[in-house]
């Protein structure tokens, strides 16, 4: 394996790709006791289209999320739960837009966890009547999204920023679409997509570099296999379909979503460099210690559930915002005032460089965390980029590239808010 040190951070990653494509990163931890490991392919919710042994297919929605659950089904009626809470270990795992990700963490009995982790996401096994049985407990968690303000909201807002991008279609489905799902679809999909060659593993702790690679060889094989071909370059113009959306539920008061749609970002060193300056643009324009937020806080028209950044998933962009206000309108049009102003009259270079360094330290204080160094490597490693680099990536970004990014991006046109109003509040009340 190469070994590589970070001096910025104090950091040591050792890196290798395997004969069979899987790549293996190890964050060594000496004297930690907890020890970490995350198994992740690079396919979520909105892969929905790909070729693969010389055919194109078109899946249904939340086939990525269907068979994650459906992974911890074993041959035998193994509880593959059970096995790892009998080795004192805590197992889990999530879909998102556009990965899928499962892990473990302990403090005993690391080699045998790995084993079985490796183990039980490489052996699809898929009944009827299991696959009929998931669809029930599927249908449930769809209900209860749609009984959630929080996801109803974001729905709206997907829907109404995106023409074409899958990310207009919940993680989860619809209780239309998971109803096309069969045991041979999810055959198909794990086939396509949990191979080597498009996962990451990613493990963290006082482990032995060797030992992890040894074994990843053992369960897994050398030989490579072919990986599916994703559709995943949705043409999108930047005008929004919507520029607005409501809806009425049972909340104490009116909740946000606000966006303004960006370029996609693509892969690589630009590609981060790209969402660095957006994630400080987030910062310049409604963090916590910014002009807007402040003047906005005072004035009672957002309180402390305000908050946002810069968000992405393949193929698409967007910078965020949401939280509780009666006036959600208002937060709308401030911000795009407070950007043309950003872009007008620049920000103080003390000022900038201040929220530069504390960026880069909330980043460095995350590497305390096993759960979010791990996420983060497989995240950037998919998008072809090595994470323990971000420092110099920061350092080179200048404030008249924020002003650019702000100036191109918060406009009408590429604006949509999505608000839920309390059932019983009156228009007049909406209003003020």
């Amino acid at each position: 394996m190469e070994k590589i040190f970070y001096e910025q951070l104090d950091e040591i990653l050792f890196s290798t790709k395997l004969p069979n494509g899987l790549t293996v990163h190890v964050v060594p931890r000496k004297n930690f006791s907890k020890k970490l490991a995350y198994f992740v392919t690079d396919y979520g919710s909105i892969h929905t289209e790909f070729d693969f042994e010389g055919r194109h297919y078109v899946a249904p929605a939340g086939v990525a999320h269907y068979l994650e659950h459906k992974m911890f089904d074993m041959p035998g009626g193994r509880d593959v739960s059970a096995e790892f809470a009998a080795m004192g270990a805590m197992t889990n795992a999530f879909t998102s837009y556009d990965i899928t990700a499962y892990y473990f963490s302990c403090t005993e009995n690391f080699e045998d966890c790995l084993r079985l982790l490796l183990e039980f996401v490489s052996t699809p096994y898929f009944t009827e009547e299991s696959v009929e049985k998931e669809r029930g407990i599927i249908d449930q968690e769809i209900g209860m999204n749609l009984d959630s303000p929080d996801s109803r909201i974001f729905d709206s807002l997907m829907e109404s920023l995106f023409h074409k991008h899958p990310i207009r279609v919940p993680i989860l489905g619809s209780l239309e679409s998971i109803r096309q799902i069969t045991p041979e679809k999810l055959h198909l999909c794990h086939r396509a997509f949990y191979t080597p060659g498009n996962m990451h593993l990613c493990v963290m702790g006082d482990v032995q570099p060797e030992e992890v690679v040894e074994i990843a060889l053992q369960i897994l094989g050398d030989e490579p296999r072919e990986v599916a071909q994703k559709h995943n370059r949705w043409q999108e113009d930047l005008v929004c379909p919507a520029r607005y959306t409501e809806d009425r539920m049972e909340v104490a008061m009116p909740m946000f979503n606000l966006a303004f749609k960006c370029e996609p970002l693509g892969l690589g060193d630009e590609a981060i460099r790209q969402e660095m300056i957006a994630d400080l643009a987030a910062e310049a324009l409604f963090g916590e210690s910014s002009e807007l937020y402040l003047r906005l806080y005072e004035e009672g028209i957002i309180d402390s559930s305000f908050g946002g950044g810069f968000e992405t998933v393949d193929g698409c962009a967007m910078l965020m915002c949401s939280g509780d206000s009666q006036q959600p309108e208002t937060v709308r049009e401030a911000l795009i005032a407070q950007a043309q102003k950003l872009v007008k009259e620049g920000l103080e270079e003390a000022y900038f460089e201040r929220m530069k360094r504390s960026a880069l330290g909330r980043r460095i204080r995350g590497l305390d965390s096993f759960d979010s160094t791990c996420f983060r490597l497989t995240a950037y490693h998919f998008s072809q980029f090595d994470y323990f680099r971000f420092p110099a990536v920061y350092a080179a970004v200048e404030e008249a590239q924020l002003r650019e990014f702000l100036a191109r991006v918060v406009k009408e046109a590429r604006c949509s808010l999505s608000v839920v109003y309390p059932m019983n509040q009156s228009e007049q009340e909406v209003s003020l």
